[in-house]
């Protein structure tokens, strides 16, 4: 992993290392989480060559109270 001193991305999570844990290509992964991040339900941070992804937990909380709402 690799965040610059003074940086900050807390929670996030370096493709690589979803990618060891899924035992999927970094490439499969990677696509996966871009779309989930158009859906507006992860947000990305790039340092380096390095991308970490994180969860946007007020988008997911106003998903899961619309959900329960509509359906």
């Amino acid at each position: 992993m690799y965040i610059p001193e003074g940086e900050s991305f807390d929670c996030g999570v370096c493709v690589g290392s979803i990618t060891e844990k899924a035992g999927i290509s970094q490439s499969t992964i990677s696509s996966y989480l871009e779309m989930m991040r158009r859906a507006g339900l992860l947000e990305s941070g790039h340092y380096g060559k390095w991308t970490y992804y994180r969860r946007k937990e007020d988008f997911i909380q106003q998903l899961g109270d619309y959900i329960k709402q509509e359906l």
